[in-house]
């Protein structure tokens, strides 16, 4: 049994990885982006198969990231790397300004093949403002943020209980924390998941 990271190496390399499942690499899950870094990792060191930043451009298969830090990332999307923008998505759906976290297995020429990739991704906390059937104000540290219910993706998780479609327990003023999807250039994200404590 090879592994990821000789799955992910042959199939930049062209080894013939093209029919691996995402799935079989690791998780298609938006909570992955928020992992910590690989335990082998000294602590304070920047993790070597992880990038942040927005894309610049695409070219065929490789993105070209500009990082927070100012550092440019290229980024290699593979036919096992998996694809996450509010949920699972095809590599068309990514696009120049999106912001993105990746992971993957770091190339001999510093390029990053990616064994997942979260476009525009975020994890904010706050309380609930205002809320309507399609829309909750957020305060986040005195910021609001205006954040969508998609039809069909949003789901709010309550305690312990299993995800549900029903918005409808969430309350003016309680605290919660919500994935989602940003609009890049605003303060505007479409929901994937609200959890809310109690």
């Amino acid at each position: 049994m090879r592994s990821r990271r000789d799955v992910l190496k042959s199939a930049v390399l062209g080894g013939g990885a093209g029919v691996v499942a995402a799935t079989a690499l690791g998780s298609l899950g938006p909570e992955a982006a928020f992992a910590t870094a690989a335990p082998e990792i000294e602590p304070g060191t920047p993790d070597p198969n992880f990038a942040e930043g927005r894309i610049r451009s695409i070219k065929d298969n490789t993105l070209l990231v500009l990082g927070s830090n100012m550092v440019f990332h290229t980024i290699r999307v593979v036919d096992g790397t998996s694809l996450w923008k509010l949920g699972p998505v095809g590599f068309d759906q990514a696009e120049p300004g999106d912001g993105l976290y990746a992971r993957g297995v770091r190339m001999p020429d510093g390029m990053l093949a990616a064994e997942s990739v979260w476009l525009n991704i975020v994890n904010i906390k706050g309380h609930i403002k205002n809320i309507t059937s399609q829309t909750i104000h957020l305060d986040h540290n005195g910021q609001e943020v205006l954040c969508h219910v998609v039809a069909g993706k949003s789901v709010a998780i309550h305690s312990e209980s299993p995800p549900t479609a029903d918005l409808s327990m969430l309350k003016v003023s309680q605290h919660v924390q919500i994935l989602g999807a940003w609009r890049p250039d605003t303060n505007e994200v479409d929901i994937a998941t609200v959890f809310s404590p109690h």
